[in-house]
């Protein structure tokens, strides 16, 4: 494979390309066409509950970044102990439902304290949490999921209830990075789905931005799947969204 730039490495790693496959072999495709590319891998529901934590160890064996996309939402104590396990899978991000109220995300943050505790050469996770998804619009979120105002009030709203939980961040789309910025303060992490490089199709997110736009409106990651996943040439299509987000700086 081509060699990439120091600029080019250093923006890769602000990428998470979703693994949105049915199986291990699928994604292993596409793991060898983005080969060198210094990116996150990020692996959610699908293709964890095929292929199971051996596929993780092994990303992490070749040297990527991992965030375990599971979204978990249930009692302080199961996810107490959901977060002891993942720690101990070494993998560099979790996350949580906000919705779980504060309790069960600081039981989360417990859950990785006492795996660190049990074994210092664990990698310590960041664990962040689902505010709205970025599928959620305004219309859903007040008249389904049943919580009044707007999505960006919401959002801001789990923002600071797990920055009080002494999370590192949340996951939100790109339009409310800022905002979250604002309430949490600088240090406190953006993971942003919802981003679409310029004329290619909004799918089934509702709240988007370009890579460029978002970079540039506060977002620390950006997650992209199917704008690379779906590409006739996934490598030439991740290294463009590297360069535009290169271009929000």
């Amino acid at each position: 494979m081509t060699s990439i730039s120091t600029k080019v490495t250093q923006m890769a790693q602000r990428l998470m390309v979703a693994l949105d496959y049915p199986d291990q072999a699928s994604a292993g495709e596409l793991i060898a066409q983005l080969e060198g590319i210094p990116c996150y891998m990020k692996v959610g529901m699908q293709l964890f509950y095929q292929a199971g934590p051996e596929f993780v160890r092994d990303l992490k064996s070749r040297g990527y970044s991992v965030f375990l996309d599971l979204k978990m939402h249930d009692i302080p104590n199961t996810v107490k102990g959901g977060a002891n396990s993942i720690t101990k899978l070494g993998v560099d991000m979790f996350n949580v439902h906000a919705a779980g109220g504060s309790k069960m995300m600081e039981a989360a943050i417990q859950g990785v304290e006492e795996a660190l505790a049990g074994d210092s050469s664990l990698n310590r996770p960041l664990v962040i949490a689902v505010t709205q998804l970025t599928s959620t619009d305004q219309a859903t979120m007040n008249e389904q999921i049943g919580i009044p105002g707007s999505v960006e009030d919401s959002v801001i709203r789990y923002a600071k209830l797990a920055s009080q939980a002494g999370l590192n961040g949340v996951v939100a789309s790109p339009l409310e990075a800022e905002g979250i910025k604002s309430a949490c303060g600088a240090k406190f992490k953006t993971v942003t789905p919802g981003i679409r490089p310029a004329g290619s199709a909004a799918d089934d997110q509702s709240r988007t931005k370009t890579p460029g736009q978002a970079i540039a409106g506060g977002s620390d990651y950006i997650v992209v799947g199917r704008p690379i996943t779906g590409a006739a040439d996934p490598r030439a299509a991740a290294l463009r969204i590297i360069e535009d987000m290169s271009a929000g700086i």
